[in-house]
């Protein structure tokens, strides 16, 4: 495999920064192949803003129409080199690990630039099908490759489960599983989480660096979660599911 490890933590010598490390060992220890995106030791910029289009055409000094500017200056050729530098990585790996602290129920926002900067209308989204229709939500710029979440948090295992006062995780993270990944076509994997991260202990650590070893072993065959296809027939024109689906059921979870 391909791997690319996007990793959005201020400390290598966090937890998060010990768990990258064993994780890329394992890579390597599996004979694949990967590349690192060390955002904060990058100096990623964080913000979408006119500079990230700097080509000789754009950006137009009249107001700024974020969408259309990133899918022209995709297009040309005119992105600013550290976004290009990014889809690069992207276009020669198949599987790509995102790594952060759940901070405030979602990425820090460095991570959530990345993604604001680099999954631009025209190459992660907003691209044209056949028939003029929009191929998203399993048919995305992004579909065939895997995406995994290895994610530190400080509250207990209880607090994230179906009863917990935080929420499901997996719906807590359903904006970046099914907004994000699935939305531009990437399979999302099951998230890989180590809780009570603020009070591990050595012990700890060594049974939460198993299990991501064990992970990384099983990458390539682990069944992602089994969201709808947007044109599976699931969903009406509206994009509102079909009442012989889920029935009797709302909420985040009736669109797996």
């Amino acid at each position: 495999m391909k791997v690319l490890w996007i990793c959005a933590h201020p400390e290598q010598r966090s937890l998060a920064g010990s768990l990258r490390a064993e994780g890329l060992r394992t890579l390597d220890a599996l004979g694949h192949e990967h590349r690192v995106s060390d955002l904060y030791a990058m100096g990623w910029k964080a913000v979408v803003d006119a500079d990230d289009f700097t080509g000789p055409s754009g950006p137009t000094r009249g107001r700024l129409f974020v969408g259309a500017e990133q899918e022209r200056a995709y297009e040309q050729d005119e992105l600013s080199a550290d976004i290009r530098g990014e889809q690069e990585k992207i276009s020669w790996a198949d599987t790509l690990v995102f790594q952060f602290p759940l901070w405030w129920f979602g990425p820090p926002a460095i991570l959530k630039g990345w993604f604001d900067r680099v999954l631009v209308q025209g190459y992660g989204f907003g691209l044209k099908g056949p028939g003029g229709r929009t191929p998203r939500y399993g048919d995305g710029g992004l579909a065939g490759k895997r995406a995994l979440i290895v994610t530190s948090v400080g509250a207990r295992e209880s607090g994230f489960g179906p009863r917990g006062i935080h929420g499901q995780l997996d719906e807590v993270l359903f904006p970046l599983l099914h907004g994000t990944f699935w939305y531009t076509g990437m399979a999302a994997l099951p998230p890989f989480v180590v809780y009570g991260a603020d009070r591990l202990t050595r012990e700890g650590y060594a049974r939460s660096a198993d299990a991501l070893r064990e992970r990384l072993r099983t990458l390539d065959t682990t069944a992602p979660l089994p969201f709808r296809h947007e044109n599976g027939g699931a969903y009406d024109a509206e994009l509102v599911l079909r009442p012989q689906f889920a029935p009797g059921r709302s909420g985040v979870g009736v669109h797996r």
